[in-house]
């Protein structure tokens, strides 16, 4: 990763439409984003993928899409009301603020996840770590101290506590919530898992690496329930740990150089885990988290049994027993698993710079060229070929007609498009077009009766 940098892979994100800064007309708004007509293709893809493979093609799997907001008493009896903070920090000349903990970890380059803040505060004195923006001497800080980031909502014309909520800081309450809710109405067992993607908010200060850590993010959620007397978590954990690198390296294709394991420590799991571990993967800026899983106990379930006064056991179908179940959590962030394929495909040779996403989860999966755009033949053919793929490729086809041939295929790297298709003058004679891969720039002489069937198999 050492000739990569964010800055080239921020600059091509904008450049090809994969991702805008947020309110950019109007200068921005920090920590927001938006995605562009390839970054929307793209992360459609992603989520597309992931839906499919942990929700639809699992005989043990149900889906579920809970409201973004949602009752102020969930939030409470998760605890994300007393205790979802950050250690923040702030700069008195240049009024920069900051997570503790990440001034720390870029200072001296080691973790503080799970620090509190006098130890986070001990750590800035003793090393006199400078402001990262201003670098006055000495340095001039406040305090190091909690900043809850949960979203309040006031709903409508209602005063007081019965008119507010939260959007949502994590998918998985809205699991738990509905977990009597699912089993009533589907014909699921344990071990079962809820699973769903969507939106979350967090109001965090970030670091500043594009998409990685923002105040609104998606995230691919699964909760997987299962009698912990019937079930070894141990066994369960080491499966999904098994799917989740599957997954990330066989349908996203990512080098697996590039990934490892890191166990959570003692001191920064959350209390209510047994075990947390996180696949991270080699960003530019260094090993960061994308994917975690955790074995949470029946905390979840036992605090919303507690808090709603609702039963939420399961009844053993053979002994009549009544069952809390135990919960076993991977959560991926959408954002960041596009973020690690724009990484870890963005390529860069001699004469171009490329991204070579697999065929399946590119943007665009093939465009289509009239050589010369100015000759009415050739571009009637061209619409002929272009349409026949609409019709049949599974994602967008691309009309592309404008600057020269060497332009448009430089344009279509960067895109990652897989393949080009030209239409030219001895198309209108042999019915042929010329395909060029994007990865090896060859070009293959394809008849139109037989592109379909060669798109299809390549795809």
């Amino acid at each position: 990763m050492t000739d990569i940098t964010m800055e080239k892979i921020v600059a091509l994100a904008k450049r090809r439409g994969f991702i805008y800064p947020g309110s950019d007309l109007y200068g921005g708004l920090a920590n927001t984003y938006d995605y562009g007509p390839m970054g929307a293709e793209l992360l459609r893809n992603i989520k597309n993928l992931w839906w499919n493979i942990f929700i639809t093609k699992r005989a043990d799997m149900v889906g579920l899409d809970a409201s973004i907001i949602s009752h102020h008493k969930i939030w409470e009896a998760s605890g994300h009301v007393a205790g979802f903070a950050d250690a923040m920090i702030d700069c008195k000349n240049c009024k920069l603020r900051m997570r503790a903990d990440h001034l720390v970890e870029n200072a001296l380059g080691k973790s503080a996840e799970g620090l509190s803040p006098e130890e986070l505060e001990i750590l800035i004195k003793e090393n006199d770590i400078l402001c990262p923006n201003c670098a006055i001497k000495p340095s001039q800080w406040t305090k190091v101290r909690k900043f809850n980031q949960l979203f309040p909502v006031q709903l409508g014309l209602i005063e007081g506590e019965g008119g507010s909520g939260y959007l949502r800081g994590e998918t998985a309450q809205g699991m738990f919530v509905n977990f009597q809710n699912v089993l009533n109405s589907t014909r699921v067992r344990l071990p079962f898992g809820i699973g769903q993607i969507g939106k979350s908010f967090r109001n965090e200060i970030t670091p500043g690496n594009s998409i990685f850590r923002t105040i609104e993010f998606e995230q691919g959620e699964i909760e997987y329930f299962f009698d912990e007397k019937k079930t070894s978590w141990e066994t369960l954990f080491e499966k999904w740990k098994e799917d989740m690198y599957g997954f990330i390296t066989q349908k996203l294709g990512i080098n697996e150089e590039n990934l490892r394991w890191r166990p959570h420590t003692d001191k920064e799991r959350s209390f209510y885990s047994k075990k947390t571990e996180d696949l991270e993967y080699n960003f530019p800026f260094g090993f960061k988290e994308v994917w975690g899983l955790a074995y949470r106990t029946n905390y979840d379930l036992t605090v919303h049994q507690e808090a709603s006064k609702k039963d939420l056991t399961v009844t053993d179908p053979v002994t009549n027993e009544k069952i809390l179940p135990h919960v076993i959590e991977p959560a991926v962030g959408i954002n960041r698993l596009m973020l690690m394929l724009l990484c870890d495909t963005y390529t860069e040779e001699e004469n171009r710079t490329l991204l070579r996403l697999p065929a399946h989860l590119a943007p665009v999966k093939a465009a289509v060229f009239p050589l010369l755009p100015n000759k009415p033949e050739l571009v009637a053919k061209a619409r002929e070929v272009l349409e026949m793929l609409e019709g049949s490729i599974d994602g967008k086809i691309m009309w592309d007609d404008r600057g020269n041939i060497g332009k448009r295929y430089l344009s279509q790297d960067e895109i990652g498009t897989p393949f080009c298709i030209t239409i030219d003058f001895d198309s209108l004679q042999d019915n042929a077009v010329t395909v060029r891969d994007r990865d090896s720039a060859s070009q293959e002489r394809i008849v139109v009766a037989s592109l379909m069937k060669y798109l299809q198999e390549k795809i």
